[in-house]
């Protein structure tokens, strides 16, 4: 790819981290299941901007922000919460 292409997915990634970043911080910050799925949208975009830019160490940094979005995803989307005893 020329670097202008490589330039220009890298700008639209931050845009896209931006954008999902925020609806993330300000939905979880409100008890708000879809931030967990915001989250988990921007990681794409984390690892893009990231591996374009040859930032090692954020990138590791990134597989453990994809664990723990994928956690709350999973206690609030997936897991069975109990019935309360009525």
């Amino acid at each position: 790819m020329s670097p202008e292409t490589l330039k220009t997915i890298d700008a639209v990634s931050q845009v896209f981290i931006g954008i999902f970043s925020l609806l993330a911080i300000f939905l979880v910050g409100r008890k708000n299941k879809w931030g967990f799925v915001c989250g988990l949208l921007q990681q794409p975009f984390w690892f893009t901007t990231t591996i374009l830019n040859g930032q090692w160490i954020i990138v590791a940094l990134n597989v453990v922000f994809t664990l723990t979005w994928t956690y709350g995803f999973y206690e609030w989307w997936i897991k069975k919460k109990p019935k309360p005893k009525q």
